[in-house]
């Protein structure tokens, strides 16, 4: 089937990390692409990825109904992105994932939007240990609610310049002899490139048939905890002791750091993250993915080098003395 004709996208929280890219996606393809944020000045730079007026950022505070309405005044298409790791203050789980997904589905099926792509997690699921895979699954459910033919985006951990994984671990190991291996560094992740997750999602936008389906996104390589840490080591040229950390002490660990968060500090580990790494993150078995859109998944073999280099001794010009 052929794909639906380029018009006006308003993208929801598409200043962040896969937001920038998706906005460069999306503009290559031909669309005008309308960027609801809460600071519009966080996102001036993305007015390079695209022609002159080609993109909008606008206020939106997704938790308001009259917020988003305007946002979405005109649009063709919506892409939810909007999602938070942490909770802080009235930015909680319930409130970042489920009401602001019902305010966009309702306000997108209300004016008539053709494709709404609601962007979700591997691990959303009403049975979910944790409260973030618990409320990404009653987003997904309130979004197909209002509207079943949404489509429904589950990547796994997201790598690339400017993520918060593989990023926060190699800065850990600037300052600590020990990296933790928590519950033993047994969990499996599938690691999948930002660029691959921006592609998918820019033509999950425009396939008639991507209607209604579920994608779970990840790289072609299923990686260990352990093994993610030992990559960060070795492409940082560093030799870090590893050391495992059972999962009761990481999730004590985890309620005290997260205490940060109260006085708008990013904590480096939670207690819901913690309960998070209890369970693999890989795509499912028969799961649709990359391949269902057409893609060829991105190594993080690949990648990594392209931006680890920031955390050695002596930076991009380092001599592999360790590790």
């Amino acid at each position: 089937m052929s794909e639906v004709a380029p018009g006006l996208v308003t993208v929801f929280g598409g200043s962040g990390f896969v937001g920038s890219q998706l906005v460069r996606a999306l503009a290559k393809r031909g669309w005008r692409v309308r960027v609801a944020v809460r600071r519009p000045d966080r996102a001036w730079k993305l007015q390079t990825s695209g022609t002159v007026g080609q993109i909008q950022a606008v206020r939106c505070d997704a938790t308001r109904p009259e917020d988003v309405a305007a946002a979405l005044h005109g649009a063709d298409a919506a892409i939810n992105l909007i999602g938070i790791l942490h909770e802080s203050g009235r930015r909680s789980f319930q409130a970042m994932h489920v009401e602001t997904s019902r305010n966009i589905a309702g306000a997108a099926a209300a004016v008539g939007v053709k494709r709404l792509v609601q962007i979700s997690a591997i691990g959303a699921s009403p049975e979910g240990p944790s409260d973030y895979a618990l409320t990404k699954a009653e987003a997904e459910m309130a979004v197909r609610e209002v509207m079943p033919d949404a489509v429904v985006i589950r990547p796994s951990i997201v790598f690339g310049a400017g993520d918060d994984f593989l990023n926060r671990f190699a800065q850990m190991a600037q300052f600590s002899p020990f990296l933790p291996l928590i519950g033993g560094g047994q969990t499996k992740f599938q690691p999948v490139y930002v660029g691959d997750v921006a592609e998918a999602i820019a033509r999950a936008t425009v396939l008639p048939e991507a209607a209604g389906r579920t994608f779970e996104l990840g790289g072609p390589a299923v990686m260990t905890f352990e093994a993610v840490l030992k990559l960060i080591l070795r492409e940082t040229y560093r030799s870090n002791g590893l050391i495992p950390l059972p999962f009761f002490a990481a999730r004590a660990i985890g309620s005290l750091a997260q205490m940060t968060a109260l006085v708008g500090i990013a904590p480096v580990l939670t207690y819901d993250q913690v309960v998070s790494l209890q369970s693999d993150n890989v795509v499912a078995e028969g799961a649709e993915g990359l391949a269902e859109l057409g893609i060829q998944p991105t190594g993080v073999e690949a990648i990594v080098p392209s931006y680890l280099w920031r955390y050695r001794r002596g930076g991009q010009f380092a001599n592999a003395t360790a590790g």
